[in-house]
């Protein structure tokens, strides 16, 4: 099971092509278990233009998401006391990577100094 950070999910909808087919194999080898959380949504939308809406939307929507809970924030906080000054962590990064630890999936991203707390195998490649 695999969390998809926001970086990757731009690079699918931009349409690199790279990145769409590792992207098929992932949603292939995991039988569909890929994740986004809120956050991402966010974070998608905060640049969307207007004639992305409805394809990013459906595309969105056809994701698994992890709701962003009281024990996820407060592992997230503590990430951030952890690594707030050692990393410039922010809240978004620290509430994925706190989202995928707790549920014990892997994250993919291509910002993976964003994510001190993880070891290398924790990372989808």
């Amino acid at each position: 099971m695999v969390v998809i950070d926001t970086d990757i999910l731009i690079w699918i909808l931009r349409g690199e092509e790279k990145v769409k087919s590792r992207f098929t194999e992932t949603v292939v080898e995991t039988k569909g278990y890929v994740f986004i959380t809120p956050v991402q949504v966010a974070e998608i939308f905060a640049g969307l233009k207007e004639n992305e809406r409805i394809k990013t939307h459906a595309f969105l929507e056809s994701l698994n998401m992890i709701d962003i809970d009281k024990q996820i924030g407060e592992i997230a906080g503590e990430y951030i006391r952890k690594y707030k000054k050692s990393y410039s962590m922010t809240l978004a990064d620290a509430l994925v990577g706190a989202s995928a630890k707790i549920n014990g999936f892997k994250l993919w991203t291509l910002n993976t100094k964003h994510y001190p707390m993880f070891e290398a195998n924790e990372f989808a490649r």
